[in-house]
């Protein structure tokens, strides 16, 4: 679906454009580090997660669940599209990369890793319940 929207551009080149894939180091955006994006990753999807467990969880109200998280993902994207294009979702990651080869597949294991243990992260702090009401 990116490319062919992508590629409504007369001017677009995979090679030269690709597919606005998550990456970092230099050449990418903000050229911030690994140790950064990893860390970027991995606590902005654990703030996501924990917003989405509390805003569905028992004694929330379920009607505004779409608004806190939607503005929870808005605040993340104002905040890191600089530093890693954020990713908060492998799945997001694996698509893109897989389209554009080379930088973009070497570093995916970051958009998967990171995002995978600040949400597991995120699961066991809300049921230890330090993240409850």
């Amino acid at each position: 679906m990116l490319l062919l929207i992508a590629s409504g551009s007369a001017d677009y080149s995979l090679a030269a454009d690709g597919l606005w894939q998550n990456g970092f180091g230099p050449g990418y955006l903000g050229g911030y580090g690994q140790n950064t994006a990893l860390i970027f990753e991995g606590i902005m999807t654990f703030i996501l997660v924990t917003v989405v467990l509390g805003a569905t969880g028992p004694g929330s109200n379920p009607g505004f669940a779409g608004l806190a998280t939607g503005l929870t993902v808005v605040a993340i994207h104002l905040v890191g599209i600089n530093v890693t294009g954020v990713s908060i979702n492998p799945a997001r990651s694996i698509g893109p990369a897989y389209m554009v080869g080379g930088q973009a597949m070497s570093q995916r294991w970051v958009f998967i890793v990171a995002p995978l243990a600040g949400g597991a992260l995120a699961g066991i702090v809300y049921r230890l319940g330090l993240t409850r009401a």
